[in-house]
């Protein structure tokens, strides 16, 4: 929806958002799409859409984790080591639990009530869509940034989740795949010469401390095997 009503105000026309089903636990979705049915007119417009998206996630994500964590509950750690979903904590996520937790314990852990799974959820959502490659809203950013250099961006970060997939988390083939097959190449807005004022190169650098401190190369430990790993054991089966 941010999305939808920055492109509004910049008389874009867009699509109302779609939603993305995605009914395989932990997720139960992988947030929305939408259409965009005209040119974007510059590159601040373009930089703006691209950074509504991103910034209404968060404005969401954040005081619902904070929350989920008001309404969590401290256990010992052979409690619910069993049964529990472990999640990677990337460091926004860890700032916030320490700001309404403090620190936890030496043998014991944070029982997630389930809206700050669901901020967990949205956290890790944003930094997916903050990626600066192609299509997704970070692509969006670093070409109003850097325009057609934004190139070398999308492919250093392409390699970049290729190497966590062979070494780490094969589950990032699927995202990699999905991206070569909608595309690398980011459409033009209409006036492409126009840079970005300063305000904005700041705001776009602030979006990719964003990403870093929000993004989970591993998001589930005890369920991520790279494709090394993967194929030492179909080779150890044999």
């Amino acid at each position: 929806m941010g999305h939808f009503f920055m492109s509004r105000f910049y008389y874009v026309r867009v699509s109302f958002p779609f939603f993305i089903p995605f009914p395989v636990p932990p997720f139960g979705t992988l947030g929305a799409v939408i259409k965009m049915k005209s040119p974007i007119p510059n590159r601040r417009a373009l930089f703006d859409i691209g950074l509504a998206g991103p910034l209404a996630g968060l404005i969401i994500a954040i005081p619902l984790i904070a929350i989920g964590f008001k309404l969590s509950t401290i256990i010992p750690y052979s409690q619910g080591k069993a049964t529990a979903l472990v999640l990677s904590d990337p460091p926004l996520f860890k700032f916030i639990q320490w700001i309404v937790i403090g620190r936890v314990k030496e043998g014991f852990d944070v029982q997630l009530h389930p809206i700050a799974y669901a901020g967990w959820v949205g956290l890790f959502v944003t930094a997916l869509n903050l990626l600066p490659i192609g299509q997704l809203d970070g692509g969006h950013i670093i070409y109003a940034i850097f325009g057609e250099k934004s190139k070398k961006v999308y492919l250093l970060f392409l390699l970049f989740l290729i190497i966590i997939a062979i070494f780490y988390n094969i589950g990032w083939f699927l995202l990699i795949v999905f991206m070569i097959l909608v595309g690398l190449k980011h459409p033009y807005p209409i006036d492409d010469i126009t840079p970005l004022d300063f305000p904005r190169k700041v705001m776009g650098t602030v979006a990719f401390l964003v990403f870093v401190l929000s993004f989970s190369p591993i998001p589930f430990p005890n369920l991520s095997m790279g494709l090394i790993d993967l194929l030492k054991i179909i080779v150890g089966g044999r």
